[in-house]
């Protein structure tokens, strides 16, 4: 049995940070197991290896984290989790996994700022609950909105170049499809400039949605990890922020037809639901279809009933469409063709790859750590450095 000295006082500030009370923490560390394991089979006064493995599975530090003697840092700098008492969903491990793993990279650009010739402070004023969202989106937008790309990814990813050149810094995070466990949340923003996305591979007009309301958290500096439930948007209550942040992110994307919205007869079976003119103002924006009846809800343009009906019928059609492409690849196996699953990678933000870059002219990383910064495999990184 292989056992060694570790730091136990790291793997209780993780539990506590985790919020997790012991009785999870030792279901997650029995998992597999016939007989689950108690606190003191595990918290010896050295520790079996397989154990502190299974501990990395559950927080995903890596095992020299456990044997570090130093001891952890638990401050509101540190992590969010000592910042917020709540947050607007319950996160699971997972989306907790994933907001500690941002956390630490932000701490970790924000030590390279400081010994490099990099610039990372909050570029924009903050703004107030208080104040008007449409009017906060048409000013913002002048600034920040890019020119308009029909691709809905190809705008993503100028949006986000966008925000970075207002030292915006946007970081997009890919789950493997394969996951047991996926993050229920789609995006956070971390003090002071920092904003998370989940990849929506799928329907990239809900992320941007996402990131134009990250973006209405970042301008009121009030931090949120949490999902984008556009039933709850349109039917259920919300915050002052959040309203504000959801009223903000529709105004940034809507622009100039936010008038035709706002003057939007009511939407009714004696109206075909009007169904061709909500097309027509998604396809000029990056507005979903979803978002605009959430819109319309919201401002009594059409009632919960019809809203239900509309969203049963688009969700038929999204799930019609996904069972011809599943029926297709199925089809295409059978008679012996290949299909290539390529995994999908994250946007960058121009202004993360700069930082990174410009640490390394300065000699703070080495070759290594920006190759691993920047997913780069060895053989490209002089070509990408010209």
């Amino acid at each position: 049995m292989n056992t060694t000295p570790y730091n136990k006082a790291r793997i209780e500030q993780l539990i506590r940070q985790f919020r997790l009370d012991k009785e999870e923490f030792l279901d997650l560390m029995s998992e597999g197991l016939k007989n689950k394991l108690t606190w003191e089979d595990v918290f010896k006064e050295e520790i079996q290896l397989s154990h502190l493995k299974r501990i990395d599975r559950i927080f995903s530090k890596g095992l020299s984290y456990y044997l570090d003697p130093n001891p952890p840092i638990q401050s509101k700098e540190s992590s969010i989790f000592y910042r917020k008492e709540k947050f607007g969903t319950d996160l699971n491990l997972a989306s907790k996994k994933i907001v500690s793993q941002f956390e630490e990279l932000k701490l970790s650009l924000s030590g390279l700022a400081k010994l490099s010739d990099v610039k990372m402070e909050r570029a924009l004023p903050i703004y107030l609950v208080s104040q008007d969202a449409n009017a906060i989106a048409k000013e913002v937008r002048g600034m920040l909105y890019p020119t308009f790309r029909k691709d809905p990814k190809k705008f993503l990813e100028a949006l986000i170049g966008k925000l970075a050149d207002s030292n915006i810094l946007v970081f997009e995070f890919v789950e493997h499809p394969s996951l047991k466990e996926k993050s229920n949340i789609d995006g956070f923003f971390l003090q002071p400039n920092v904003i998370v996305l989940r990849r929506n591979q799928d329907y990239f007009k809900r992320e941007i949605f996402t990131l134009a309301h990250e973006l209405g958290h970042f301008l009121l500096n009030k931090e949120e990890v949490e999902s984008m439930d556009y039933d709850k948007l349109a039917t259920g209550t919300s915050t002052k922020i959040e309203s504000w942040c959801n009223k903000f992110a529709f105004a940034f994307l809507a622009g100039d037809l936010m008038n035709d919205l706002d003057n939007f007869p009511e939407i009714s079976t004696s109206t075909d639901y009007s169904f061709e003119e909500i097309k027509s103002i998604s396809d000029r924006t990056h507005l979903s279809f979803t978002a605009i009846l959430t819109y319309m809800v919201k401002t009594k343009k059409m009632t919960g009933a019809v809203y239900g009906f509309m969203r049963k019928e688009q969700e038929e059609s999204i799930q019609a469409k996904k069972d011809l492409e599943r029926k297709k690849r199925e089809l295409e196996k059978e008679m012996g063709k290949k299909t290539m699953g390529v995994q999908a990678k994250p946007i960058q933000s121009p202004l993360f790859v700069s930082a990174i870059q410009t640490a390394f002219y300065d000699g703070v990383i080495n070759e290594y750590e920006l190759c691993k910064a920047l997913h780069l495999k060895p053989e490209q990184l002089e070509k990408y450095l010209r």
